[in-house]
């Protein structure tokens, strides 16, 4: 169908958030979309919310438990949209998103993602906002530039091979993808609005995977070696800044451990000689 927008939400144990996701996509203002929800093995709880919503979703894919990766390419599998929207079930968009981003892949054809800016929120509210960077494949090289749900074209998604399923890069999986992409040409075009509300929980894949981000990496330049070949002073610059940023963390929290030890076994002597004053 032309122009069809196909958005696909993946849901793993989201029952406290996919109503607000499904409905973010269902009152969009652009009126050419299909719903596509992919179960990825989800709880009970969770499955009673998606029976309910099911009459306003246009397909549901009940899988077993496989990972966002699978999830989404599964979803892309059965969609029939020119454009994608990846949504993960615990954020949303605003309703003007998919009618804005559209309209920027009718103007110029090098485009091949759309992004926009972010309400960064938690259980307590907004925290802040993010503006990606955007731009063409060397603005990613170093760091995802764009947020992890944007528009794509499905045809671009189908060239590149669809979202990586094999390597372990569990949190990275959409700034990797976004490198396939770029990498067939084009650009990521930024819409300088806030029409996307991105959640930071405690127990996120984000947060549990930030240690291991260096050893991500790793396997992302290995898979795109060719890439980092070209860029390889610009790769060793950005490798020795990493190790610098991380020893002056290290020194940091060195000396605010020295002092905290410090203070504790002087403390007991100041009070002693504040008594003999």
């Amino acid at each position: 169908m032309n122009n069809l927008v196909s958005i696909i939400i993946p849901c793993y144990n989201d029952v406290e958030y996919i109503e607000k996701a499904v409905f973010s996509a269902l009152n969009q203002s652009y009126p050419n979309i299909e719903i596509i929800v992919v179960d990825d093995g989800s709880d009970v709880e969770t499955k009673n919310v998606l029976t309910r919503l099911e009459p306003q979703i246009t397909k549901i894919i009940t899988q077993k438990n496989q990972g966002q990766s699978v999830a989404r390419n599964n979803g892309i599998k059965a969609a029939k949209g020119t454009y994608i929207v990846n949504l993960d079930a615990d954020d949303f968009f605003e309703p003007s998103f998919c009618e804005k981003a559209v309209l920027k892949f009718l103007e110029e054809d090098s485009i091949t993602m759309v992004t926009c800016q972010a309400n960064l929120f938690n259980s307590h509210g907004i925290i802040n906002v993010f503006t990606p960077k955007g731009g063409n494949l060397n603005n990613f090289l170093f760091a995802n530039a764009a947020l992890g749900s944007l528009m794509f074209k499905r045809q671009d998604w189908e060239l590149c091979g669809g979202y990586e399923e094999k390597l372990p890069i569990l949190g990275l999986e959409d700034w990797e993808f976004y490198i396939q992409i770029l990498k067939i040409g084009g650009y990521a075009y930024v819409i300088n609005e806030i029409l996307f509300n991105y959640q930071i929980r405690e127990n996120s894949t984000t947060n549990r995977i930030r240690d291991l981000k260096l050893d991500k990496f790793k396997l992302i330049i290995r898979k795109h070696d060719d890439v980092y070949k070209i860029n390889f002073e610009n790769l060793v610059e950005n490798l020795f800044d990493r190790i610098k940023r991380e020893e002056a963390e290290k020194n940091k929290n060195t000396k605010r451990l020295e002092f905290m030890i410090g203070h504790s076994v002087l403390q007991p002597f100041r009070w002693f000689k504040s008594i003999l004053k």
